[in-house]
């Protein structure tokens, strides 16, 4: 199984010179085949429940130090019937002092940041081949991806994106999350990285988001540490009968794995 060392990626970056750049034409139509292959993508994440803890804390501008904080763990599951939903596992109450959690930010943890670019969604975005880069030994084509145009109501990915050149599916995003806010509205969005996994041998799955930023209100500065992780994979069977009661929480059977370090 091919994977994504995700501890040491930012640090170990290289431009590849072992293979010559695609020509224009071959750009167009690497980018049309890795989206396909998002699409594809997409289409089998549909069908796996898996586990999503989201965390946000902020940061004490001085020390460093974590202080208020937010978090929800959900499962993303399957009804008897056969319906998707988010079941809530863990949603303790925020005590974030100078933040707010806002729809905005729900929506990019649940759509912007494990970003998949599918050929339905390809045209609604510039894509600006960079060149070739090894990630953690994984032979890559390197993309600027911003939105064309914002429409209200939607979340869009900006930054960058890392193709596996085998594959041809993402295996790392680097960027933020865009769209038309209200008027005099004053939010604002962190960097984020999020890491793909190869799960099953054939697709690569996001696994782990990081965001550490510092956002700059009309108010002040807040410096801020979000990751959300996913989890426990699993591909969903129609001839099982998925039963539950309470929701209760479970420890952890691990402690997590050092976050990579933010990108330089």
């Amino acid at each position: 199984m091919r994977f994504l060392l995700t501890v040491a990626a930012a640090s170990n970056l290289a431009w590849s010179a072992a293979k010559a750049d695609p020509s224009a034409a071959e750009v167009d139509g690497i980018i049309a085949k890795f989206a396909a292959k998002e699409s594809e993508f997409a289409r089998a994440r549909s069908s796996y429940t898996y586990r999503q803890t989201a965390r946000l804390q902020e940061l004490d501008g001085g020390s460093g130090r974590p202080g208020g904080r937010w978090e929800l763990v959900s499962d993303i599951i399957f009804t008897p019937e056969g319906k998707r939903s988010e079941r809530v596992v863990r949603a303790p109450v925020s005590s974030l002092r100078n933040i707010i959690m806002t729809p905005e930010d729900e929506q990019d943890m649940r759509d912007v940041q494990p970003f998949v670019l599918t050929s339905e969604e390809v045209n609604n975005y510039h894509v600006r081949y960079l060149g070739r880069q090894t990630l953690d030994e994984i032979s890559c084509y390197v993309f600027a991806v911003k939105p064309k145009k914002l429409e209200q109501g939607r979340r869009y990915f900006s930054g960058q994106i890392w193709v596996d050149d085998e594959d041809l599916q993402i295996v790392k995003s680097y960027g933020r999350a865009t769209g038309l806010l209200k008027k005099n509205s004053n939010q604002q969005f962190p960097k984020f990285e999020t890491y793909r996994e190869q799960i099953d041998g054939k697709y690569w799955f996001p696994t782990y988001t990081i965001a550490v930023d510092t956002l700059h209100f009309d108010s002040g500065s807040i410096p801020i540490r979000q990751t959300v992780r996913y989890e426990d994979y699993k591909q969903f069977k129609s001839d099982v009968n998925i039963k539950f009661g309470d929701v209760v929480e479970t420890p952890e059977a691990k402690p997590p794995a050092p976050p990579p370090p933010t990108k330089k």
